[in-house]
This record gives C-alpha cells, structure tokens and sequence, in this order.
C-alpha cells in the first residue's frame, strides 16, 4: 500500500494553489511541446537535414545553461511568482513575434524565417533559465511537507498528461491548421499560464537565506551541495547521461518522414507515446509509490528505458515503435518520480532554488544537449545506428553505476519521507 492509504491518494489536490500551479505547468508544458514539435517539423521539411533538428535543442540549451545557475540564486532571494510572470511574459513575446515572422516574413525570405525560428527558441532558453527554478521552488511551499510526495507524484502525472497532449495536438493542428494556427494556439495557452500564476499568492524568501552574500559564492554553496549528496547527484546523473544519449525525441521527425513514412499526424502520436506510458505509470505510482528500496528501482527504470530504446531503434513497424515510446516514457516515469522526492526531502529550504537550477542544468543537459547529440550523431552515423549505439551506451552506463553506488541501495528513502 505504501506510506499513504489510497483514501489520501488525491490529497494534495485538495489544496487550491497547488492546483493552480499544476493547471499552470501543465498548460506550459502543452504551450511549448505544440510549439516544439511544430518548428522541429518545420524546419525538418525545410532542409530535411538531421542536424538542424539537433541545433533546435543547442539553440535552447545553451542559454538555458548558462543562466539557470543565477536564475536558482534569485529564485532564493527574490520573489518567486513575480520572476515567473516576467519571464513568462517574454516567452509570450517572443510567441508573437514568431507568428508575425510566420504570417509576414515567410514567403519572402525563408532563411531569414529559419533563424527566426532559432532566435525565438534561444530566447525562450533564456526566460526558462529564470522562470524553471523559481517555479521548481516555488511547488515545494504549496502543500505541507507530509503531502510533498503524494504532490510531486500528481505534479509529475500533469505534466506528463501535458506532455501527451502537447504532440498529440501538434500533429494535427500543424496538419489542419499550419505553423500560424499552431502558433495562435500556443499564445492563447501561455496566457492561460499566467492567469493560473495569479492565482498563487506570494511567498516570503526563507528567513535562513542570506542576502548579503557574492552571488558567486551563493551559486558555489549550491552546486557543493549537490555534489556532497550522492543520493541526488548519482540520481541527477543517472537520468543525464540516460536521456543524453539514449533519447531519441529530437529525431522523431526523421523516423516520422523518412523511415516509418506516417507524416505530422504520425509524428504527434509517437511524440505522444513516451508521455501516454508516462501517465499511466503515474497514475500507477500514486498508490503504490516505487519509494521502498528506491535506488533498485531506479537503476532497473534507467535500464528498461535504455532496453525500450533499443527495440525502438530496431523497429520499422509504427505501432511497434509507438510501443517501445510508451515503455520509455514508462520507465522514465519512475525515475522521475524517485528524482523529485530525493530533491524535496534531500534539500533544505533555504537552497531550493540553487539545487534546483543545479538539477535544471543536468535536465537541459540530457533533453536539449541530448538533443543536439542525437542530430550530430544521425548526421554521421545514420539516425538507425545512432539510437542504437545509444541505447547500448546507456545500458552500460547504468550497470557501471550500479556497481559503484552500493551504499546507496539501503538508503531509506520512503523513511526520510514519513518522517
């Protein structure tokens, strides 16, 4: 049954900001997973290059990475909500700008309409910098500390519900309606984010935070913390290197037009898949949470998605390849779940934002970087071998890991959570 009975499955839901701050992630994470899949398509039918799909995640990651350690300074000693409206705020902008360049700017330049579309995306991996840690933060404080894991599970289930509507969605509105009317929907979602923001009151910055401090030594305080914690390092790790080089979301574009021949709606259903796993393992978790010996089940999560990976790798069959999406987004889930309780109850308040922004380098890293990784190596490699070789990669990994982080199979986690 777990540490919670199954009558306290939806309590954190009973708190009405927590509610409207999963309404809010999980209509941003629809907003930017529309708008992804859209221009990844997009340029792919443009240049039908492999590479310029990898520069899509290098054009976000790499502002993102550069910023997201001072955006989890501020996010610890400023107001959190109004950091989170101004940048969302310049993601909307940028939306709009993208929409006029698509509406106005296409057809007479279309070069000048793909680097649009990079600009756009590397100023959204700016405003992410600032606006993911605030938000990462800002969760813990919405529901007390006993009702933590039964949120961060429900916090995972959203977003990956979002994560399933997003690509879903995409495909056919970019089918039925075009870039233009994909856009026009993706602006219409992010203002809905902002009203679901104003519903959450402000928070002080915790009273152990100190103000005075070099920002550089508050950013050095936060990054030696996570690397004295094992159990978050070794976890954060694990899923950068697993999704850094066994992801292959970046280059369904190709599998979509090139190799299963199913189109933009074909694209949004495998885009779908891992999130479609994602939710009913969630969903799953909320009554039997995969706390108990939560290092094991880690590493046989990380393991399957690497073994999903590489059955999709093989597959020339769609809804095989749609089945082995569904497992990874299925493994993943677990993962995800175990990472986000280790990060609430293994981090004190006071450093929230900066171990946050330490764990949104490694996100970024292993997503957008990944990314990248996955464009360079189906580039020279061919996109078939390039998962594989991927895959094998990241079963490797997981076993070296395994071997060296014996101490932490009998850390108690679901113990720490009870407390």
């Amino acid at each position: 049954m777990g540490f919670f009975q199954h009558k306290d499955a939806y309590k954190a839901l009973q708190f009405p900001e927590f509610r409207a701050y999963v309404t809010g992630n999980t209509l941003f994470t629809i907003a930017l997973l529309i708008q992804e899949v859209v221009l990844a398509y997009e340029i792919y039918k443009i240049t039908h290059n492999p590479l310029a799909l990898g520069l899509i995640g290098l054009a976000e990651a790499v502002p993102f990475i550069s910023l997201v350690l001072f955006g989890g300074h501020f996010a610890d000693n400023r107001d959190k909500k109004k950091i989170m409206q101004v940048t969302l705020s310049l993601i909307i902008a940028s939306s709009v700008f993208l929409l006029y360049s698509s509406t106005q700017l296409q057809s007479a330049d279309q070069d000048f309409h793909i680097y649009s579309i990079y600009a756009v995306i590397f100023i959204i991996g700016l405003s992410k910098g600032f606006f993911s840690p605030a938000a990462s933060s800002l969760n813990p404080f919405l529901v007390p500390k006993e009702v933590f894991a039964n949120a961060a599970t429900w916090n995972s289930s959203f977003w990956q519900l979002g994560s399933i509507l997003g690509p879903g969605v995409a495909g056919f509105l970019y089918a039925y309606a075009g870039l233009s009317g994909s856009l026009i929907t993706v602006i219409a979602l992010l203002l809905g984010v902002m009203f679901c923001i104003f519903q959450i009151e402000n928070r002080p910055v915790p009273v152990k935070t100190v103000h005075h401090e070099s920002i550089w030594h508050s950013l050095r305080e936060g990054i030696a913390y996570v690397f004295k914690t094992k159990i978050i390092l070794y976890s954060i790790s694990l899923d950068l290197f697993s999704v850094l080089f066994g992801g292959v979301i970046a280059i369904l574009p190709v599998f979509a037009e090139d190799i299963l021949k199913v189109g933009a709606e074909g694209l949004g259903i495998l885009r779908a898949a891992p999130s479609v796993g994602a939710v009913v393992t969630m969903v799953t978790l909320v009554y039997f949470p995969p706390l108990k010996h939560a290092w094991r089940n880690l590493i046989l999560a990380i393991a399957g998605f690497g073994l999903a990976t590489f059955v999709f790798g093989l597959s020339t069959n769609f809804w095989l390849s749609v089945t082995a999406l569904f497992f990874t987004g299925a493994f993943d889930s677990i993962s995800v779940v175990i990472r986000q309780t280790v990060l609430r109850f293994y981090t004190p308040d006071e450093m929230r934002g900066r171990v946050s922004s330490v764990n949104g380098v490694f996100v970024s890293t292993s997503n957008e970087m990944g990314a990248f990784e996955s464009g360079v190596a189906a580039k020279f490699f061919g996109t078939v071998p390039s998962v594989l070789i991927g895959a094998g990669v990241t079963m490797v990994l997981v076993s070296l890991v395994a071997i060296t982080s014996k101490e932490l199979f009998d850390l108690k986690v679901d113990e720490k959570v009870s407390e």
